[in-house]
């Protein structure tokens, strides 16, 4: 099974290494104990990268998983979609 992100796997994968660097970062700052604002700042900053990053993976599956699909599975791509977007807007 071919994923819709498989041609930008490397990219994906860099992204979430920053991410990843960058919630390291603020537990460094909670240990260090930084001022408040600077550490939600920065949850700020993590939160928006996550968002971007699916807010792509969004795209790739409508482009590739539900454009690909056909007929029953279409309509099933197209409901697993929708449900996974209430779960990403309704946190």
């Amino acid at each position: 099974m071919t994923v819709g992100y498989s041609t930008d796997k490397a990219a994906l994968l860099k992204r979430l290494a920053r991410i990843e660097g960058q919630v390291r970062g603020v537990s460094r700052m909670v240990e260090e104990e930084r001022y408040c604002i600077d550490v939600l700042t920065q949850i700020g900053a993590i939160e928006a990268a996550l968002d971007k990053v699916a807010l792509g993976l969004i795209d790739d599956h409508t482009r590739h998983c539900v454009l690909d699909a056909d007929g029953e599975e279409r309509t099933e791509k197209v409901d697993e979609l929708v449900a996974a977007l209430g779960r990403f807007v309704g946190r």
